[in-house]
C-alpha cells in the first residue's frame, strides 16, 4: 500500500513504531503469517542511490573523521542525535555523561544503514551474571532459549562466519553459519600468529555479508566502505526486510511520530497517535503493538505516553522505564608495528580479540573485545607524515610505511545495569513537534573503570609483541551507539518491564523487543541479538492470534 491512502480511519492486525531492523524483521514475519501491518517511521525515506551519491561527494574531513550520519537526510520534524554538526536533541549528564554521545538514524531503514555488519551471539555466560558472577543481573531467559533465534536472524541476515569451531565465539550452535567467514587479509591472519600464542584469541568476525552473493545481495568485494554505506549493496541493513514486508502487503508510513496511545479498561492498547511532516494528528488502531524504536526511542515514547491509567507511562508500573542505560563504553588505541600488516583491504572490521571476552575475573571488573580495525590507514598516515614536515620521495616513502604498519584498536568494555544510569523526559527542551527531548544521566561505574585498567595492560603486551612504536592509548570513554537497558525484560514485574518474550508485563498486547529489554551487555554488537529477540516476539505475536 502506498502513503497517498487515506490516512484516516488506519487500523491493522499488527502496529509496529520503528521501521530499522527489529521492527523490519517483525513486519516480515506477521505479514507472511497473514497478518495486516502498519509500519509507523518518525524519520524519512529516501532511495539508496542517494546515499551512494552522496558518500561519492562527501569531503575529505567528513570521511577522515568518521561521519556516517552525513549521506541520511533527517526529518525536520523528528531529529536524531548528530555529530556533524553536533546537536543537544539527548541532554547528557552526570559523570560519564559524553560517553553517552550516541550517533543513530531516524530513517526508514534504520541505523544499520551505515554499521558494521558484525553480527556476534552473546555467551552462555552473558545471560548468567548475577548466579556466575554475583554481579549485574540474569536474563529471564537462558542462550538455549534464544540459540534458535539467533541461528534464524543469521539466516535472515546472510551471516558468514567460521564454521571451525575453534575460531567461534561462543561454540555452541545448533547449525552452521550460513555462509563460511569471510577470509582473513594478511593483517588478520599475522596477528593471530603472534598473540594466539600468547592468550589472546583472535577470530573471525561473524559478518552480515559474504564473498558470494546472498539472495538479491552480491558477495562483498573488499571496498572497505562498509560505513557509512556499502557502494555495491553487498551488506545486510534493515531496508532489505522492510522491503520485503512491503512486497508482501504491509503498509509503510514514514515522517509519523508516535506520541501517544489509547488503553482500554484491561489496560491493553486499543491505538497510537502520530503527527505528519506538517503536525496533523493521526490515530491507527490495532490489536497487537510493537514498539522497535531503539533503546533510547523506546523508553522516550513509553514516557512520553503517559496517560490516566498509566500516568508514569506506559509499561512503568515496576518504574523501570529509562532505567538501566548501557552502552559499551569504549577506549581507543592505536601503533606502529614493526612489519607491515597493510590492513585496509576487505570489510572495514574482519577480526577481534576476544580472549579478554570471558573468565571468573567477570566478578571483579569487565570483560572486553578489541576489535583490530581494518580500516585503510593511509588518510591517518598522511596526517601523521604531513605533520613531520615532510614532502616528495620522503612524504610518499613515510606514507606508505605509516599505511603498511599502521594498527588501529577499538576496545569496547562491558557496563552492568544501574538503575541510576536513566533517561528522563526533558522538562525545558522540545523537539520540532512539541515533544519532550529525552535526557541521560550516565556513569559507566567501577565495574567498567577497573575493566579499563585491565585492557590497557592487555593494549601494552599486544603492543609489544607486534614490536609497536608511537603507541598511544586514549581512555576517554566513547559511545559506541549500542543502545541497552531502557526497557529491561526480568521475571518479576515488579522489577522489570518485559518479559523473556518482550511481552509488556503491564500491557498483554505490546511488544518491545530490541536493545533496550537486553538485562546484560556483554562486550559484542547488539544488533544479531536485538534481531533474534524480534523474531523471538515475532513468534509471541503469532500465538497471541491463535
Amino acid at each position: 500500500m502506498s502513503d497517498s491512502t487515506s490516512l484516516s480511519d488506519l487500523s491493522a492486525d499488527v502496529v509496529i513504531v520503528g521501521s530499522g531492523v527489529v521492527g523490519g524483521m517483525i513486519a516480515d514475519q506477521m505479514v507472511q503469517a497473514g497478518r495486516s501491518v502498519i509500519v509507523l517511521e518518525a524519520g524519512m525515506r529516501r532511495p539508496r542511490g542517494e546515499f551512494v551519491e552522496k558518500w561519492r561527494d562527501m569531503s575529505f574531513f567528513n570521511r577522515r573523521h568518521s561521519d556516517f550520519q552525513g549521506l541520511y537526510p533527517q526529518s525536520p520534524k523528528a531529529p536524531a542525535p548528530l555529530y556533524f554538526p553536533p546537536n543537544n536533541y539527548v541532554g547528557l549528564s552526570g559523570p560519564d555523561g559524553s560517553a553517552y554521545q550516541q550517533g543513530y538514524l531516524r530513517i526508514v531503514g534504520g541505523t544499520t544503514w551505515h554499521w558494521a555488519a558484525s553480527c556476534w551471539r552473546h555467551l552462555p555466560e552473558d545471560f548468567q551474571m548475577k548466579s556466575l558472577f554475583g554481579v549485574g543481573r540474569d536474563w529471564p531467559i537462558s542462550y538455549d532459549d534464544l540459540e534458535p533465534y539467533y541461528q534464524r536472524a543469521e539466516e535472515e541476515m546472510g551471516v558468514s562466519g567460521p564454521h571451525d569451531p575453534h575460531l567461534q565465539s561462543p561454540d555452541r550452535r545448533s547449525k552452521p553459519y550460513p555462509r563460511d567467514m569471510i577470509p582473513f587479509g594478511y593483517g588478520d591472519r599475522r596477528v593471530s600468529e603472534i598473540l594466539n600464542p600468547h592468550g589472546f584469541n583472535v577470530v573471525p568476525i561473524p559478518q552480515g555479508r559474504s564473498i558470494q552473493p546472498y539472495g538479491d545481495r552480491p558477495g562483498c568485494c573488499g571496498n572497505n566502505n562498509c560505513q557509512p554505506i556499502c557502494p555495491i549493496g553487498a551488506m545486510y541493513n534493515g531496508i532489505q526486510h522492510i522491503e520485503r514486508a512491503e512486497a508482501r502487503g504491509a503498509r509503510i508510513i514514514a515522517e509519523a511520530v508516535v506520541y501517544s496511545a489509547d488503553t482500554d479498561e484491561n489496560n491493553n492498547i486499543t491505538a497510537v497517535h502520530w503527527y505528519d511532516s506538517q503536525h496533523n494528528s493521526h490515530r491507527v488502531t490495532g490489536k497487537a503493538f510493537v514498539f522497535a524504536c531503539n533503546g533510547i526511542e523506546t523508553p522516550r515514547l513509553l514516557l512520553l505516553a503517559a496517560n490516566s491509567r498509566n500516568p508514569n507511562g506506559l509499561a512503568n508500573s515496576s518504574d523501570q522505564v529509562g532505567r538501566n542505560m548501557m552502552d559499551h563504553s569504549g577506549i581507543h588505541a592505536t601503533f606502529l608495528a614493526s612489519e607491515p600488516l597493510w590492513f585496509g583491504r576487505g570489510p572495514a572490521q574482519s577480526s577481534c580479540i576476544v580472549g579478554a571476552r570471558n573468565g571468573d575475573f567477570r566478578a571483579r571488573y569487565s570483560a572486553n573485545k578489541m576489535i583490530l580495525n581494518n580500516i585503510s590507514r593511509v588518510a591517518p598516515a598522511t596526517e601523521q607524515a604531513l605533520a613531520l614536515g615532510l614532502s616528495g620521495q620522503a612524504l610518499d616513502d613515510e606514507i606508505r610505511r605509516r599505511a603498511a604498519c599502521g594498527v588501529d584498536l577499538s576496545i569496547s568494555l562491558e557496563p552492568l545495569p544501574d538503575p541510576a544510569n536513566r533517561l528522563t523526559i526533558s522538562k525545558t527542551r522540545k523537539d520540532p513537534m512539541g515533544l519532550g527531548c529525552p535526557d541521560i544521566h550516565y556513569d559507566v561505574g567501577d565495574y567498567v573503570r577497573n575493566g579499563t585498567q585491565a585492557a590497557v595492560d592487555q593494549i601494552h603486551q599486544i603492543s609489544a609483541l607486534l614490536g609497536g612504536q608511537e603507541l598511544e592509548i586514549n581512555t576517554k570513554f566513547n559511545a559506541n551507539n549500542h543502545i541497552m537497558g531502557g526497557a529491561i525484560m526480568g521475571k518479576d514485574p515488579k522489577d522489570s518491564v518485559t518479559n523473556g518474550e518482550c511481552r509488556a508485563h503491564d500491557h498483554a498486547n505490546l511488544w518491545l523487543p530490541g536493545g533496550a529489554t537486553m538485562p546484560s551487555a556483554s562486550v559484542v554488537n547488539t544488533t544479531l541479538s536485538m534481531a533474534a529477540l524480534g523474531l523471538r516476539a515475532a513468534d509471541s505475536i503469532k500465538r497471541f492470534f491463535a
